[in-house]
């Protein structure tokens, strides 16, 4: 036997474990009929299954003995597991969170998406370059998903609609002369930590059907072009790409998604023209990318079920909810008219739910043209566009944002339009805030067993699924013993890491130097190339003394750019190119090194976030919605260096703000400095170790071979900046100094980093999915 065959014994071994559970919790659901919640997403980014799903189901010791007795190396075989990586950030990892949590409180939940061929792309760093390559994640098979075929269904497109006699398009109508695809489910269990409880994530792959062809051989190889819909995810983070491709997979989930909560519903003996369906389904919104669902099911219930209009909207509206992720324009989804043209009935619909919406403005707002073209769903000016935003936001009862700030800066500026109108309608609580937050079990339990074990010893065992008993250790800041436990613990995390580093990458990096973090997709807003140049401060120091004191500071970057997101591929490139000026320079030692951690991924933060001293958050104020790495880094005591930005203003909150170093400009100051006029140039002009870093990089310093590289990206920084990196940069160097300082007293910045741990039971995903359950789905947590 192969390694690779122990672990599939490993992992069938523990799926039998679980399989009873399994079974056992969809017949209960069955019996029971309780609500249903789907959370429909376009991206699941699960990570890896086997260590977690041990963890959840309270076999992980005995499965460790298990394998010692064989002679095996759990460990070991653990790192042969692929990870399943559907999903390419912040979106899909919450998604895979929200899975947890809902299954450890015990809600009749399901996630619905597409099971890609291919994952995100795995990154290779090739002479400092970012290189794309294929994530082919079920080469040896996958042990966590069952096919489902009996549930297979089909998904039409293109085509024609026929129209009743009086041709009324919100009366019954047929599509016909459509192409078919079918979906094709696989049943991924989610078990839930300590309970019994086992859902179901169901994710769908195309298929194409048995068509009879002239011409066997072609009619066989065009299979392939139906069956690419589920073929690779899209590697775009916060950009929106109006590709046809993507329409189709985003139509392809809805339609497969809503004849499966159909079918359930009615196995159950419910009539679906029966007004009471929304409370027994709620469905959430992961974003737009979802957004045809509101169409796709008033196409069913009007074309299908013979519904009448308002009756059916009601339906809908009381239904689905609908969450924001962003407020950056270029990541807001506006499809083309022409490409929505595939699915000519949904657009028929948009239509009228479009005109009815017009109507309703009208009558509210008398007269108000211009509010009319800024609220419609279909925007006129160039290319008609429909906006999917502004259409979740009509056809849902639940609009909510994912900080406090975030849905502060949507209800006050993005959605403000909405907002007015729905007070004029009398709605209550239609926009909400609901902080994210995440699971304590990977987060936690799973990849810090050091620090978890010395929590247990002090509060018990209980507060895996009750987050908030971390407040219980906040007395235990004065007990020196502990905090030289807490601080021992992550000594031995970051030797293992360094460990790690050394062998993957060949960097030998000092463990006692201060572990300074950022690790999150590369985009200009998050501001890693602010972090770059203070490498390059942090070098020019010890070069002009180099005997002076000076903090050792290792400084792991680590993330994917878009493929093809040009900027962001130079600031990979860029970083690369100082880390190799600067880790290869005898005067700076190890006072200073710079790793570029290759391809970041769920299972490289598991080793990378309990080894961090600081978390890099340092997004321009007002653009990161939330951010759910910051919470990671405080729940496994690293210090955050960030601005007042998505949840760090609440983390801020909770822990005290002398527990966090915040620094830059807040909202109202960018928004500020946008009005009277924002000038870069005056910046770089006015503080010194920042023009000298920059003439550095864009002279050629750190790229000999290529001296002009970085200069047109060092221009264009000059000239536009659009995030403000120069106006905040003063203010983050002397917060790294400060960082620096506080660095030196081990003894306090450990109470320090004692005081996240305790401030973090708020950013539990149990206490988000709580919230999302009582105040929008209309059912009660049963853990």
């Amino acid at each position: 036997a192969t390694t690779r065959d122990y672990y599939f014994a490993l992992a069938n071994t523990v799926r039998d474990q679980m399989v009873g559970r399994w079974i056992r919790t969809q017949q209960y659901y069955y019996e029971k009929d309780p609500k249903r919640v789907y959370y429909l997403s376009l991206e699941f980014y699960m990570g890896r299954a086997l260590q977690n799903t041990m963890l959840n189901l309270g076999i992980q010791s005995s499965c460790d003995e298990a394998m010692y007795q064989l002679g095996l190396d759990i460990e070991e075989l653990e790192e042969l597991e692929e990870d399943a990586g559907l999903g390419n950030g912040g979106l899909g990892r919450l998604a895979a969170c929200f899975l947890d949590s809902m299954a450890t409180l015990g809600l009749a939940a399901y996630g619905y998406g597409i099971r890609y061929e291919y994952g995100i792309f795995n990154q290779k760093i090739r002479q400092g370059w970012q290189v794309e390559e294929a994530d082919d994640w079920l080469r040896y098979g996958n042990a966590w998903d069952k096919a489902r075929p009996e549930y297979m269904v089909p998904v039409h497109y293109y085509g024609s609609v026929e129209h009743g006699a009086d041709g009324d398009w919100s009366k019954p109508c047929k599509w016909v002369n459509s192409q078919v695809v079918f979906a094709m489910p696989y049943d991924t269990p989610t078990p839930g930590y300590g309970n019994n409880t086992v859902n179901t994530l169901r994710l769908y792959t195309a298929k194409s059907p048995n068509s009879f062809n002239l011409d066997y051989i072609q009619a066989v190889c065009d299979r392939n072009l139906a069956e690419n819909i589920s073929r690779v995810l899209y590697p775009n983070d916060n950009f929106f790409e109006g590709k046809e491709l993507r329409l189709k997979q985003e139509y392809f989930v809805v339609c497969a998604t809503l004849q499966d909560i159909i079918r359930r519903f009615k196995s159950a003996h419910h009539n679906v023209n029966c007004h009471h369906y929304y409370q027994e389904v709620a469905i959430q919104l992961n974003d737009t990318h979802p957004s045809l669902a509101i169409p796709e099911l008033m196409r069913l219930l009007i074309d299908i079920e013979e519904m009448e209009w308002d009756r059916a909207w009601k339906i809908v509206v009381n239904t689905c909810a609908y969450t924001n992720h962003t407020v950056l324009p270029e990541a807001l989804e506006r499809w083309p008219v022409h490409l929505l043209e595939m699915l000519p009935r949904h657009l028929e619909i948009i239509y009228i739910i479009n005109q009815k919406h017009i109507e309703n403005i009208s009558k509210h707002f008398p007269g108000d043209m211009d509010r009319l073209r800024r609220m419609s769903l279909v925007e006129e000016d160039g290319e008609k566009r429909v906006n999917m935003a502004h259409l979740c936001i009509v056809g849902s009862h639940a609009v909510n944002g994912v900080a406090a700030i975030h849905s502060k800066i949507i209800q006050d500026s993005v959605f403000k339009d909405f907002v007015e109108l729905s007070e004029k309608m009398g709605e209550v609580n239609k926009f909400q805030n609901k902080t994210n937050g995440i699971t304590p079990r990977r987060w936690l339990l799973l990849c810090n067993p050091g620090l978890a074990d010395l929590i247990a010893e002090k509060i018990g065992e209980d507060w895996p699924k009750n987050l908030d008993q971390l407040r219980e250790l906040t007395p235990l800041i004065d007990n020196p013993a502990f905090i030289r436990s807490i601080n021992q613990v992550k000594q031995e995390n970051k030797m293992k890491l360094a460990g790690f580093i050394e062998k993957e990458w060949g960097i030998k990096v000092n463990p006692a130097s201060m572990f300074d973090v950022q690790v999150k997709r590369i985009h200009e807003y998050k501001r890693q190339l602010m972090n770059a140049i203070h490498m390059v401060v942090m070098y020019n120091r010890i070069k002009a003394d180099p005997n002076k004191d000076f903090v050792p500071r290792t400084v792991m970057i680590g993330g994917k750019a878009a493929p093809g997101y040009h900027t962001a591929k130079m600031i990979i490139k860029l970083i690369n190119s100082i880390a190799s000026m600067v880790n290869n320079d005898p005067i700076v030692g190890d006072k200073l090194k710079i790793v570029y951690l290759e391809n970041y991924r769920v299972s490289l933060a598991e080793k990378v976030i309990p080894a961090a001293d600081l978390s890099e958050q340092i997004s321009t104020a007002g653009t990161e919605a939330s951010g759910t790495g910051n919470m990671k880094f405080m729940l496994n005591g690293a210090l955050t260096i960030g601005t007042l930005d998505g949840a760090n203003v609440e983390m801020a909150e909770e822990m005290g703000g002398e527990n966090i170093f915040i620094f830059g400009m807040k909202v109202h100051e960018v928004e500020e400095l946008d009005r009277s006029g924002y000038n870069a140039r005056s910046f770089y002009e006015s503080v010194p170790e920042l023009k000298t870093a920059l003439d550095q990089i864009s002279s050629g310093y750190f790229s000999p071979l290529e001296p002009d590289q970085f200069q047109h990206f060092v221009d264009n920084l000059i000239n536009h900046d659009r995030f403000k990196l120069l106006a905040d940069f003063q203010s983050y160097v002397e917060c790294q100094d400060r960082v620096s300082e506080a660095f030196k007293d081990t003894e306090q910045w450990t109470k320090m980093c004692l005081a996240n741990i305790a401030a973090s039971g708020k950013f539990s995903s149990d206490r988000t999915i709580s919230e999302y359950a009582r105040e929008i789905w209309g059912v009660e947590p049963q853990p």
